[in-house]
């Protein structure tokens, strides 16, 4: 298990090693010991399982509020997707920044990610599957998030999901649930909640 911080701080990829035969593979896809090793000290909560049908779905970009706010560690185990992640720290100095990675079944790496940031993801395949940690409960009254499209902060979902998808002069137009296409947008958040405050 390789572990490596990304340019967002506190965001860290983790390649997992897998050992091959003629039946298959095994990886360990969990380690605490590696995880103390890398001052990476979390109590795991609750394990999610999310299934997507069609490529082109947009999930998020979700967080909570604190004290629930979450650090997920995120795996797809069938298909792969554009993983995406926004800086919503007080007093960080990539608050308002956004960074990515793409994640498949293939690739044998995970994302941690940690609280207070705005999760979001788009299936570059049919039926993708993602399982996710996270080391808080999920509580609804402290659930919020911000649109996946949001100007302010220009993920580029368009270039990468296009790209990925092999489009020519075609609209893009993901698939998003009616709940995430009314999230706030990221000026929204900024002028009622300034930040999320983890301490």
């Amino acid at each position: 298990m390789i572990i490596k911080e990304l340019e967002l701080k506190g965001v860290f990829e983790i390649q997992l090693e897998s050992v091959c035969d003629n039946r298959g593979n095994f990886s360990r896809v969990y380690d605490d010991k590696i995880f103390l090793d890398n001052n990476l000290n979390i109590d795991w909560v609750q394990e999610n399982h999310s299934h997507t049908i069609h490529k082109d779905t947009i999930r998020g970009m979700h967080f909570q509020f604190p004290p629930y706010s979450e650090t997920k560690l995120v795996r797809i185990v069938n298909g792969i997707i554009y993983d995406v992640f926004v800086d919503l720290r007080k007093d960080s100095a990539t608050f308002g920044k956004w960074s990515s990675i793409i994640l498949s079944a293939n690739d044998n790496k995970m994302v941690l990610i940690p609280r207070g940031f705005a999760h979001g993801y788009c299936t570059l395949t049919n039926n993708c599957d993602v399982l996710y940690k996270v080391d808080n409960y999920y509580t609804p009254i402290k659930e919020n998030g911000i649109i996946w499209n949001d100007e302010d902060l220009n993920i580029d979902w368009y270039d990468k999901c296009m790209q990925f998808n092999v489009r020519s002069n075609k609209l893009y137009k993901p698939i998003v649930s009616s709940k995430d296409s009314n999230l706030i947008t990221f000026k929204t958040f900024k002028e009622v909640y300034g930040s999320i405050d983890l301490k």
